[in-house]
């Protein structure tokens, strides 16, 4: 298994990452909580974590902790201070052969930069230009993905490879075009360009509580190889 989450630390970064005591705080400017959240890197103690709530406030952050699975004593602390679980995620990941399929013509592209219209297909998704500055600042290989069906454009998708490890974010389908085949079509096209960009696994974050796609990613085989959730605390 890839060190999933240090590929997601280079294929989705933060804008700036502060070290305040132990902690790693990022300061993400509206490209969501992943390049939002603080994470414990050494031995904490409570006043870290004060420490790291008054760091987050004067980012214009809400105090917000990712939780991994070595993080249990971080876990329990902060449930004790009042923090709310958020949003558990499940890590998917494949070998990038096991992702290779017939793909019909004209049905996926990939393209960098993105064009108009799939910027416009994520705005509809609630993905705007925080997000899309997340891609731009990513180093390294990185795509966009294009789906289309019906003669029309129906999905778009990023892409980005870490080592030898691709991983797919911000995909969304234009919801009257879902159940058509087009997430399939460019999952197997990003795992084409993946292969052909030297990477040799393929991985996804999903919330699990998004039911659709965790069935799109359980249906390609890839299997779930890690969790994680976040603590937020808004008082």
């Amino acid at each position: 298994m890839s060190d999933l989450f240090a590929v997601t630390e280079a294929t989705w970064p933060a804008v700036a990452v502060h070290d305040v005591g132990p902690f790693r705080v990022r300061e993400g400017r509206g490209g969501g909580q992943r390049v939002s959240a603080a994470t414990a890197e050494g031995d904490w103690s409570d006043a870290d974590i004060d420490a790291v709530e008054v760091a987050q406030n004067r980012l214009g952050q809400h105090p917000l902790f990712m939780i991994r699975p070595q993080d249990t004593r971080l876990d329990a602390a902060l449930a004790a201070r009042g923090y709310a679980v958020k949003d558990p995620v499940n890590l998917f990941e494949a070998p990038v052969a096991a992702l290779l399929g017939e793909i019909p013509r004209l049905s996926a592209f990939t393209i960098w930069p993105p064009l108009a219209i799939m910027r416009d297909i994520w705005a509809e998704g609630g993905i705007g230009p925080g997000r899309i500055a997340v891609m731009e600042r990513a180093k390294g290989p990185k795509t966009t993905v294009l789906g289309r069906v019906n003669d029309r454009a129906a999905g778009s998708a990023y892409v980005a490879i870490h080592g030898k490890t691709a991983m797919l974010h911000a995909l969304h389908i234009v919801p009257d075009q879902r159940r058509q085949g087009s997430a399939i079509n460019m999952m197997r096209k990003s795992a084409e360009w993946a292969q052909d960009h030297g990477a040799e696994r393929f991985s996804v974050l999903v919330v699990q509580s998004n039911n659709a796609a965790n069935a799109l990613y359980t249906s390609l085989k890839m299997q779930v190889v890690g969790q994680y959730h976040y603590r937020s605390y808004k008082p």
